[in-house]
């Protein structure tokens, strides 16, 4: 599933060929997503602009003249989702499900399973539409450091690794990037949150920004369907220390990475290293 990483990937790259360019029109070919396409999404989109394209959690959040009259559209790539920019004279494939029109090119919204959505929130005050409303905080932003997490966590008797996965209290933080970073931070996924130190919550929240930073920069991580606006593909997930590499070496100590399960989902973690 894109996450936090993959998500910003394609907001930066979106960013010079959208902004401040006005929308032609909308190509839906689907009746829905995860929920309903919007009723009349051409009409309601044709001659607005796009000011800002800014993301919240794993959502993208486009401004089209939301305090002159427009609204925000919300795009979120599910499982398998993708945008792609292609030429307006591009024949839409099996699973291009809803086509953003511009004048000198396209925004293609592809989904093999149809877990993406496409929203519509009208006027100002996106942040209070439902999708986003109970959106914990961005790992990224100021306010989240070692202190926050601790207080946030310290008293819950549940395991980190899910814990940091509910985005009700972090946001985008997946399953790759929840594991990788509790192996910089060599904390054990299965260690309840109400046994880590401060110290250790300090450290783990350095490793999720770094982990976050470095996924961004290597264009996120293409595990499935995930491929950038142009079509490229992320490669952080050729750097990763533990997941994926179940009976591998840990690049630290050489002990074989184990898997286990966790609330449905794998779990990679090296069981000298993270304790």
């Amino acid at each position: 599933m894109p996450e936090l990483p993959e998500v910003e990937v394609s907001r930066q790259g979106l960013l010079p060929y959208l902004s401040e360019q006005r929308i032609v029109g909308a190509v839906v070919r689907t009746p829905k997503l995860r929920h309903e396409i919007p009723a009349g999404l051409d009409a309601r989109l044709a001659g607005l602009r796009v000011d800002a394209i800014l993301r919240r959690g794993k959502y993208l959040l486009l401004d089209c003249q939301s305090t002159c009259g427009g609204g925000w559209l919300l795009l979120h790539l599910g499982m398998s989702g993708s945008l792609r920019l292609v030429p307006p004279d591009t024949p839409a494939q099996k699973h291009d499900h809803v086509d953003l029109l511009f004048k000198h090119t396209v925004l293609r919204f592809r989904d093999s399973r149809r877990f993406g959505a496409l929203l519509w929130h009208e006027g100002i005050g996106v942040e209070s539409h439902p999708a986003l409303a109970d959106l914990g905080i961005e790992p990224l932003s100021e306010g989240f450091d070692g202190n926050w997490l601790y207080a946030a966590a310290h008293r819950r008797r549940v395991p980190i690794k899910p814990l940091l996965m509910d985005s009700r209290l972090v946001v985008g933080i997946g399953n790759i990037y929840a594991a990788e970073s509790l192996h910089h931070a060599g904390i054990s996924p299965r260690r309840t949150a109400d046994r880590i130190s401060l110290r250790r919550y300090l450290a783990l929240a350095d490793a999720i920004r770094s982990t976050l930073a470095a996924s961004i920069a290597a264009g996120g991580s293409s595990v499935r369907d995930y491929v950038h606006s142009d079509g490229g593909a992320g490669c952080f997930q050729l750097s990763c220390a533990v997941y994926g590499r179940a009976g591998e070496a840990c690049p630290t100590c050489g002990v074989p990475v184990r898997v286990i399960r966790q609330a449905g989902r794998s779990t990679f973690y090296c069981p000298h290293c993270q304790r």
